[in-house]
């Protein structure tokens, strides 16, 4: 049996060699729910969930990991995120101005379903009253050139923090599962020739993972068929989980946002507000009422 909603982190006790699993079952579901789409957009969401879930445990902080990619082709936006506790969420915009082939919704790859298109890499730090340190959100981009979304994210490694990565993603519309190695900065070993036949031992022996296996074994099966002649340590598996960031308090947040000018527009042309969040379906209603106890007296009575 798979390994259901948890991350693995593993390391190799001999190389600088880090690695981690991840499969997605019941959190995969409970975003697939707000994301009714064909096959193909369903699989490339599951392996971005996956992927989210797998650069989490970079995350030394309170904060979150953002993947997302902006196209011209029939999907113009596919986001997914994870933050420090491992809960996940994601969403899917198609482009209503490009056709949807029934070819492309069963089998379309990231370039065939974004176009011509960037893959964005966000590190968002959580600001916290108790924190007096100052943190800074970071953006990675790279331009999608691949065919899959594990060769652009091998592609941003390379490009952004020239450290060697491979990652492998399997989904289908039941469960989401990725494999991730990655070179460390020389601690173990010295010597470059010894660091390099490690990472190509290691490489060739994950490549040998198929889709099936990544979505049907428990994580300590597949670390024991890829690498049991390998000295690996695996550590205490985090649980992931679906949840929505999303509340009434940041909805008002968001009207405080956008000024009493915008809202007074708002107010006048629909008569009351309704904010209704992306990534849950949940749906915050604000009467005028509600948005003159938010905003004060200046707003339309």
């Amino acid at each position: 049996m798979p390994s259901n909603d948890l991350l693995n982190r593993f390391i190799f006790d001999d190389c600088d060699i880090r690695g981690e699993l991840v499969t997605l079952d019941k959190s995969y579901h409970e975003i697939l729910e707000h994301n009714s789409h064909p096959p193909a957009i369903q699989k490339l969401l599951g392996e971005f969930l996956a992927a989210v879930g797998l650069l989490s445990s970079t995350l030394k902080f309170d904060g979150m990991i953002i993947l997302q990619a902006r196209g011209e082709g029939a999907i113009s936006t596919i986001m997914a995120e994870c933050n420090h506790h491992s809960n996940v969420r994601g969403i899917v915009r198609l482009n209503e101005e490009v056709e949807l082939t029934e070819q492309l919704a069963q089998s379309g790859s990231i370039l065939d379903l974004l176009g011509k298109g960037v893959l964005f890499i966000t590190i968002e730090p959580k600001r916290t009253e108790n924190f007096a340190g100052k943190l800074e959100r970071y953006q990675g981009i790279v331009p999608l050139e691949r065919d899959t979304l594990a060769g652009c994210l091998e592609d941003y490694f390379q490009q952004s923090e020239q450290l060697a990565t491979r990652l492998w993603f399997a989904a289908d519309t039941q469960r989401a599962s990725g494999l991730l190695i990655q070179a460390l900065p020389n601690q173990l070993k010295t010597n470059a020739e010894e660091n390099q036949n490690h990472w190509e031992t290691i490489e060739a022996l994950a490549d040998t993972i198929t889709p099936e296996e990544l979505l049907s074994l428990d994580h300590q099966l597949i670390l024991h068929r890829l690498f049991h002649e390998q000295p690996v340590r695996v550590f205490e598996p985090r649980q992931v989980t679906f949840s929505c960031s999303c509340s009434r308090e940041r909805s008002e947040s968001a009207l405080i946002a956008i000024g009493i000018d915008e809202v007074e527009t708002l107010l006048i042309e629909k008569g009351e507000i309704d904010i209704d969040c992306q990534f849950c379906n949940k749906h915050y209603h604000f009467s005028p009422a509600d948005v003159r106890k938010l905003l004060g007296g200046s707003v339309l009575h």
